[in-house]
C-alpha cells in the first residue's frame, strides 16, 4: 500500500476512534461542570470505600473477634484526618487557582527538590492508582466468572486500553463515560446505608454470634497462613498501626481536585472548592457508614471469601436485584477509579515538563485538547506494572498510599510557609490548619512506611529518589542546552553574503525560537537563497507578538511569516505554506525550492528523545507531499 494511502487510512482511523481535532478556541467548552468534575475527579477517592473498611477488618481479625471493636475508632480517626486534609487542600485551591497541587506548592514554598519529591511521589501513586484500580475491577469480574481467571493480565491490559481511548477523546467525552458508574455507585451505597440503618433501628438484623466470628477468623488465619503457635496475634500498637495504615487507602485521590483546578468552569477555584467539599462529605459518610454496619453486624472478612461490602449487601437486601445492582456499581467504580489518575497525571507531567524536569513533549496539548503524551505515558507505565505483578491486587496494594501521603505532607508544609510569607488577613489560622495537616500526614507517612516496608513499600522508597534523579538529569540537560543556545539580546545579527543575482534558489527556513541553532540555519539558508523567508508557527501559546518583535530587532533583513495554527498542529500549516510557496516560486522544472530545518545533534542517544521529534514528523510529511529538497542544519549540543 502506498505511504500516502496508509497515512490517510491511519488518520481516518484515529479520527474515528478519538474524534476530529478540536480548535484551541474550544478549550473553554471542554471545561467540566461541577457534577462532571465530581464524577471524573472523585472516582478514585470514592471507590476506596469499597475496600478500605475491609482492609481494616482483615488486619484486626488476626487478633480475634475482640479486636474487631477497634474498627469504628480507627475509621473515625481516618475520617478526622480526611476532614483535616480536605480543609487544607481547600486553602491550597484558592491560593493556587492555576492548579499544580502538591508539586507546585512544595516547589514554590519549600524548595525545587521538595517539589520534585512531591511530583515523583504523586507520579508513582497515579501509576499505581491505574494498576490497582484495574486489577481490582478485573478481580471482581473473575470472582464472578472464574473461567476468566486464566486471562487476568490480558483483561487488565484491555481495560487500560479502553480507559486510554476514552481519555484521548477529550475531557468532556471521558466525563460522559465516567459519570454514570460514579453516580450509580454513590446511589447504591447511599441506598445500602439508609436501608441498613433503618433495619438496625428496627432490630431486624442480628449481629453474628461471637463464637461464629471466632471460628471464621481462626479458619481464615489457617487458610491464609497467618496463624500463630498460640492462636491469634496480640492486640498491640503494631497491629493497630497496620490496620490504620490499611484503612488509609480511603484517602488516596483527595488531592486530585487541587491538581486540576483549571479543568473547572469559571470561577475555577470556587467550583473546585465546592466539589472538594462534596467529595470529602460523601467519602466520609460512606466510609463511616460501611464501618458502622460492618461493626454492628459483627462481620469478618477472609481473603478467600466474599468481600465485606457484598456481605453487608447480602444481610441488608438478601439475594435479589438490589444486591446485583450494588455489585455492578462496585465493579464499575473500581474499574473506572483509574480515571482520576488519567485526569491528573497528564497535568502534573505538563507542569514538570514546563519547568524542564520532564520531556517538553508532555506539555503539548493534543488534537482533543488533552495532554495526549501524558495519557500514553501513564498507560504504558501502568500496563508494565500489571504485567510485572501479574494483575494481582494483593501484590500491588502494599506499594499504594505511601507516595500520596508523602505529597500530602510536603504540600501542607509548603502552605504553612506560603501563609507565613504572605501574612494576609487571618493567615495565622490558615497556617495553623495546614500545620496540623502537615504533622498528621507526616505521622501517617511514618506509620505507612513502618507497617508496609517489608511488604513492598521499600520499592517506593527506592523509586522516588531514582525518579527525582531522572528529573534532575533532564533539567540539567535542558539548562545546558539553553546556555549553549543563548544569543546576546537586542543585538542585530550578521548574515553571510547572499548568492549572486540569477543564482541560488528560493528557500524557506523553519524557526521555532530565535537562538544559536535557528540562527545557524538562517545563516545557511541566506547563503544559498535567491529569495528567503522564515516561517514561525504559532501553536496557541500567545507568544508570537514577542517573537516578531525580537525578530525585527535582531534579523530585520529576513522576512518573517507567522502561521497561526488553531488546531496546535505544526505539520499542517507548514505543508500548506510550502505547497503554495513552491507553486509560486518554482517557475520551471529545473528550479528547486529548498526547505531548511534546524536540528539539534545531541551528545548521547537518550538525549535525542528530548529533542527533534517535530522535525522528524515534519520531514516525513514534506517528503510525502513531494518536496524534493529538504536540508537539515545541525547544531551540536
Amino acid at each position: 500500500m502506498p505511504t500516502s494511502r496508509l497515512n490517510r487510512l491511519l488518520i481516518g482511523l484515529k479520527r474515528g476512534l478519538f474524534g476530529a481535532p478540536l480548535p484551541s478556541s474550544a478549550h473553554d467548552e471542554e471545561r467540566l461542570s461541577n457534577p462532571e468534575a465530581l464524577a471524573i475527579l472523585s472516582s478514585d477517592a470514592l471507590s476506596s470505600v469499597a475496600y478500605a473498611t475491609q482492609e481494616i477488618v482483615l488486619v484486626l481479625g488476626m487478633a480475634g473477634a475482640a479486636a474487631l471493636g477497634y474498627t469504628l475508632p480507627i475509621t473515625a480517626l481516618i475520617v478526622l484526618l480526611m476532614v483535616v486534609v480536605g480543609l487544607s487542600y481547600r486553602q491550597t485551591i484558592k491560593a493556587y487557582p492555576l492548579g499544580g497541587g502538591s508539586y507546585r506548592v512544595s516547589h514554590d514554598n519549600l524548595s525545587p527538590l521538595a517539589g520534585l519529591v512531591a511530583g515523583a511521589s504523586l507520579s508513582l501513586d497515579y501509576v499505581l492508582t491505574v494498576a490497582v484500580s484495574v486489577a481490582a475491577g478485573i478481580a471482581a469480574l473473575t470472582s464472578t466468572f472464574p473461567v476468566l481467571d486464566g486471562v487476568r493480565v490480558p483483561l487488565c491490559l484491555l481495560a487500560v486500553l479502553l480507559l486510554m481511548g476514552a481519555n484521548l477523546r477529550g475531557v468532556r467525552s471521558s466525563a460522559q463515560v465516567m459519570s454514570l458508574p460514579t453516580y450509580l455507585f454513590i446511589g447504591s451505597i447511599g441506598l445500602l446505608l439508609v436501608t441498613g440503618v433503618v433495619q438496625l433501628l428496627q432490630g431486624n438484623m442480628a449481629p453474628m454470634p461471637l463464637a461464629d466470628q471466632q471460628s471464621q477468623l481462626l479458619e481464615a488465619l489457617s487458610v491464609n497462613g497467618h496463624g500463630h503457635q498460640h492462636g491469634f496475634a496480640a492486640i498491640g500498637p503494631v497491629l493497630l498501626m497496620r490496620a490504620f495504615s490499611s484503612g488509609c487507602a480511603a484517602m488516596t485521590g483527595i488531592e486530585a481536585i487541587s491538581d486540576s483546578v483549571m479543568a473547572f468552569r469559571p470561577v475555577e477555584w470556587r467550583n473546585a472548592r465546592r466539589v472538594l467539599a462534596t467529595m470529602v462529605t460523601l467519602l466520609a459518610a460512606m466510609f463511616l457508614g460501611i464501618s458502622l454496619l460492618a461493626h454492628h453486624l459483627g462481620l469478618v472478612y477472609r481473603e478467600d471469601g466474599p468481600t465485606l461490602l457484598y456481605q453487608i449487601g447480602e444481610r441488608v437486601y438478601g439475594q435479589g436485584p438490589l444486591l446485583l445492582l450494588l455489585q455492578l456499581g462496585t465493579l464499575l467504580i473500581l474499574l473506572l477509579a483509574a480515571n482520576t489518575a488519567y485526569a491528573d497525571f497528564p497535568r502534573l507531567a505538563a507542569f514538570l515538563a514546563q519547568d524542564g524536569y520532564m520531556p517538553r513533549q508532555l506539555a503539548s496539548l493534543g488534537d482533543r485538547l488533552v495532554f495526549s503524551n501524558g495519557i500514553l505515558s501513564l498507560s504504558l507505565a501502568a500496563a508494565s506494572l500489571l504485567v510485572i505483578f501479574g494483575g494481582s491486587v494483593s501484590r500491588l496494594i502494599p506499594l499504594y498510599a505511601v507516595g500520596v501521603f508523602t505529597s500530602f505532607t510536603l504540600s501542607q508544609a509548603g502552605m504553612v510557609v506560603h501563609w507565613w510569607r504572605e501574612r494576609s488577613g487571618g493567615w495565622l489560622g490558615k497556617a495553623l490548619m495546614n500545620g496540623v495537616g502537615a504533622v498528621a500526614t507526616f505521622v501517617v507517612t511514618g506509620i505507612l512506611l513502618f507497617s508496609k516496608f517489608r511488604e513492598g513499600a521499600w520499592l517506593i522508597v527506592l523509586a522516588i529518589p531514582l525518579l527525582v534523579a531522572l528529573f534532575l538529569t533532564i533539567h540539567n540537560h535542558y539548562r545546558l542546552v539553553s546556555k549553549r543556545l543563548r544569543l546576546a539580546p537586542d543585538v542585530q545579527l550578521s548574515l553571510p553574503p547572499a548568492p549572486a543575482a540569477g543564482t541560488g534558489s528560493p528557500a524557506i527556513v523553519l524557526v521555532g525560537q530565535l537562538h544559536r541553532g535557528s540562527y545557524e540555519a538562517v545563516r545557511y539558508a541566506h547563503s544559498i537563497a535567491s529569495e528567503l523567508v522564515a516561517v514561525h508557527v504559532e501553536l496557541g501559546l500567545q507568544a508570537s507578538d514577542r517573537f516578531e518583535q525580537q525578530w525585527q530587532r535582531q534579523l530585520p533583513d529576513v522576512p518573517l511569516v507567522v502561521l497561526h495554527s488553531p488546531y496546535r498542529s505544526l505539520v499542517a500549516p507548514v505543508l500548506d505554506f510550502v505547497a503554495e510557496f513552491e507553486r509560486t516560486h518554482r517557475k520551471g522544472a529545473n528550479r528547486f525550492c529548498t526547505v531548511v530545518l534546524p536540528v539539534f545533534v545531541t551528545r548521547h542517544r537518550w538525549e535525542n528523545l528530548l529533542h527533534n521529534q517535530s522535525t522528524y514528523f515534519l520531514r516525513s510529511a514534506l517528503r510525502e507531499q513531494g518536496t524534493r529538497v529538504i536540508t537539515s542544519v545541525g547544531f551540536y549540543l
